[in-house]
């Protein structure tokens, strides 16, 4: 009589499973203390300095959301894009493209927009996007899905930007599709 195989749960992308599982944790704290963990360490706005707290929070606002809608739709996506890219680049570039996305929305906004704080993971989520979408690249090559990604997403972030009035920061979204758009041209071209 053969045996029936058992169905188990496997650890399939560590990194996007832990950044979910981070910011997941930071949603509570935040519940918690009424949203003064994300006022101090998960949310990016000017500040002193002089304060070591300015400089994590130039990485860690990647982490708070502003409420479990915000959260649901980031993490929808990094769920989705997260297990492939990590599968087809590795978790160590994946990890990399998390922090350098939310140290340059961080700087960014720190520079450009004194008085907008700034937390959530959709910068992360726009460099995702548009790092999903070079999968087939070849050198010599501009895949349609890049150039139609990028008309598309980039294209409403700008156009919102301009003409819409919300809480919703545009430019951590243009900025993520750079930061992904660039490491996408650039390790597909290392692997060529």
């Amino acid at each position: 009589m053969e045996k029936k195989k058992r169905w188990k749960i496997t650890l399939n992308a560590p990194v996007t499973l832990g950044f979910t599982g981070l910011c997941f944790i930071t949603m509570i704290l935040n519940y918690v203390t009424g949203g003064l963990s994300n006022r101090l360490l998960f949310m990016t706005y000017h500040s002193s300095l002089m304060s070591g707290f300015t400089y994590i929070r130039f990485f860690t606002h990647v982490l708070g959301h502003s409420g479990w809608q915000h959260y649901i739709g980031n993490m929808s996506y990094i769920l989705l894009l997260g297990p492939l890219l990590e599968e087809k680049y590795g978790s160590k570039q994946m990890a990399e493209v998390i922090c350098v996305t939310a140290f340059v929305t961080g700087m960014i906004n720190y520079i450009l927009f004194w008085n907008v704080a700034l937390c959530g993971a959709s910068g992360v989520v726009f460099a995702f996007i548009l790092l999903a979408s070079f999968t087939n690249f070849k050198e010599g090559e501009l895949p349609l899905t890049v150039i139609l990604v990028a008309v598309i997403f980039i294209g409403e972030q700008v156009y919102e930007g301009i003409f819409i009035q919300d809480n919703i920061s545009n430019m951590a979204h243009i900025l993520g599709g750079l930061v992904g758009t660039i490491t996408g041209y650039v390790l597909n071209k290392k692997k060529q």
